[in-house]
């Protein structure tokens, strides 16, 4: 499922970069966990807490935790949730 070529040190960069934005969203309740990263170099996170939930976690995944990851680890080309709560 996870690719095949990830090794121990890229994804201590992804949960550095994660790292960074998880202060901000442990505020509000939530957090991420990731599942995996694809062949096609696609993180894949799951919401959790309130995030998982929120009607603005789509804007936060996006100008929030796929800004934060693609500064510190330009080999991931996006960054999606599985868990994405519908838009209103």
């Amino acid at each position: 499922m996870a690719a095949v070529n990830i090794d121990q040190d890229f994804m201590l960069r992804i949960e550095s970069a994660l790292d960074q934005i998880r202060p901000y969203l442990e505020a509000d309740g939530g957090n991420v966990k990731v599942l995996e990263v694809t062949d096609e170099m696609v993180l894949k996170l799951e919401l959790l807490g309130a995030c998982g939930s929120c009607p603005m976690s789509t804007m936060t995944l996006k100008a929030g935790v796929e800004q934060s990851v693609l500064k510190a680890v330009p080999e991931i080309k996006a960054v999606e949730a599985v868990n994405v709560a519908p838009s209103l």
